[in-house]
Parts: structure tokens; sequence; C-alpha cells
């Protein structure tokens, strides 16, 4: 059995190209096409097994779309298990401006799962034996699926003895903290929705994660900031990483998903919190130096990981 699972509810056929600029009415030329199977917990499996994880994805899929998303993983090597739906899995779209390397990206809801469908999924992972060491759950849920989804998933969970990681936002992410969890992955906009706070200065951001791992809602938060890096709180403290200087001009679609997937992969090896925190820096910028969902590369995360400083403790203001 794996040891590690990541649970993809909302998968996608993510669809990347370039054109040289974005405008209304006209057309716009395309460069060629790039496909990649997408969605927060599978692209969290293709870069765990890059790093040579012990994972297997697990995901609703169907359609057209979703015999796409199991072929390409099934090109990569990732084990996976797919649940059949009745609706078709979505198709997202990326294209980077190549006169600015702004990313536009359009992401579509899903199709609406019966409640017989979702309902399986979580039955399934509910009683499977013997259970990982780490369940990964991660992105949106598709319509149809209630919002408290995950937290039913940790409550089902719990005592059981895994650990449960989530990676979602708005209502979903609430639902999930008031049930607790071991590890939440926040965008700082994420965070400041949730939190409902402006989280304007790096301090208010640390005490805010502080604030969720004293309350219990997570025993980790790894709080991504973009270009300002990132921040990890746990109950042994609060540290600080500041982001490589990788230019974006790819796009950053999935930096945050390689960045949750190499933090754990530390983590379960038994790396200290901020070393796990300078790996998960160290994948978030690999990721910039690729297009479309092509994902870090376990190469290029080994190589940068040695660029990134030793994360500060932070301190709070008495």
């Amino acid at each position: 059995m794996p040891a590690l699972i990541t649970l993809t509810l909302n998968p996608a056929l993510d669809l990347a190209t370039t054109t040289d600029h974005v405008a209304p009415t006209h057309k716009l030329r395309c460069g060629p096409v790039q496909r990649f199977a997408g969605g927060g917990g599978i692209n969290v499996a293709r870069v765990l097994h890059r790093l040579g994880a012990d994972v297997c994805a697990w995901a609703l899929a169907g359609g057209a779309a979703g015999t796409q998303v199991r072929q390409l993983l099934a090109a990569e090597g990732v084990p996976t298990l797919l649940q059949p739906i009745s609706g078709d899995t979505r198709e997202n779209f990326s294209v980077v401006e190549t006169t600015t390397s702004q990313e536009f990206r359009f992401v579509l809801p899903g199709p609406t799962l019966q409640a017989s469908e979702w309902q399986a999924c979580l039955d399934a992972l509910a009683t499977h034996t013997p259970p990982p060491r780490w369940l990964i759950a991660s992105g949106s849920l598709p319509p149809g699926t209630p919002d408290d989804f995950y937290a039913q998933l940790a409550r089902a969970l719990a005592g059981r003895g895994l650990r449960v990681v989530v990676d979602t936002s708005g209502p979903p992410l609430a639902a999930a903290l008031q049930a607790g969890v071991a590890l939440v992955k926040p965008s700082l906009r994420e965070l400041r929705d949730v939190m409902q706070q402006p989280l304007e200065h790096a301090a208010d951001w640390c005490t805010a994660a502080q604030s969720l791992v004293h309350s219990g809602a997570a025993n980790i938060v790894a709080l991504s900031v973009g270009e300002q890096g990132a921040v990890l709180a746990t109950r042994e403290g609060v540290w600080q990483a500041p982001a490589l200087n990788v230019p974006a001009t790819t796009g950053t679609t999935g930096a945050g998903d390689c960045f949750l997937a190499t933090l754990v992969w530390a983590l379960d090896r038994g790396d200290a919190p901020a070393e796990a925190l300078r790996w998960g820096v160290a994948a978030g910028a690999a990721a910039l130096l690729h297009p479309g969902t092509t994902l870090a590369q376990a190469d290029d995360v080994r190589r940068l990981v040695r660029s990134v400083p030793a994360p500060v403790v932070f301190t709070p203001q008495p």
C-alpha cells in the first residue's frame, strides 16, 4: 500500500499555450498546445513520484478529458486510482503573453458530482487498509460536493494514525480548519479570506499562521506568499524563507503544488521543519523554469535548494 495518497476531486486536463498579445475581440494566434494531467492532488502526486516517494494519486474522472488524464499519468508512471464518474472532467486553459510574460489562466468549475460519487470516495478512503502515512487532499471541490467534504474526511480518518493535509480555499478551507488537520497550505489571499484580516505585514502572516496552530486548527501551517517566499508554523516555532529570484517567464501554474509536495516529502523523511521549508521553496522556484503544468523536476529542486538560505525564526513582539 502507498505511504502517501493524494486526493483530487476536481482534476483537470490542463491546456497551455502562448500568444504575443492578449486583446479582446481579435483572434489570438497561439503557439503549440501542451497537455498535462492537472488538479491540485494530481500535481502533488506527480512531483512526489519524481522525488521517489511511494505515492498513489486518487481522483474522480469521467469523459474524454478524464481518459486523457489517465493516459498522461500512465505515461509519467504515476500510480493512479481513478474512480469513474458520470460527468466530464473539466479542461483548464492557460496562456502566457510572450511580450509581457504575464499568464492568463481560465479555470472551469468541473462536473457536478452525484452524492453517491463523492460519498463512495469518502467511504473508500475512510476504510482504506492499511492507511497511508499522509493523505493530501488538494484542489477545489466540484459542484455538487458539500463545502465540508474535506472536514468530513478529516473526521472520518481521525484516530487512524495518518496525517491529513488540506490545500483548498474559501468555505471548504474554513470547514477543514474547524475539523482540525495535520497540515494546511493556504496562500496569503486564502489566509486573509479565512481569517478576515488584512495581514499586510510579514509579522501579521506569521502571527496568523501561529494562531491556527495554537487553536488546534492545524498542526502545521505552510503559508505561500509568492514572490515574498513562504512561512511555516508548527508548535516548535515559526520560520520565514525568502523566495528564490527565478523569473516567472513561463507562468506560475503549479508552483504551490510543487511547494506542498516537496515540503511533505521532506517532512515524511524526517527533516526538521526549517529544512523542509527550504526544500519546499526550492520546488516552488523549480516550477517556474518550465511552461504550463510541467511542474518541478527533481534535479532542479536538488540544485536550487542549495541556494535557499536558512529560514529566519519569527519572534513575536511582546
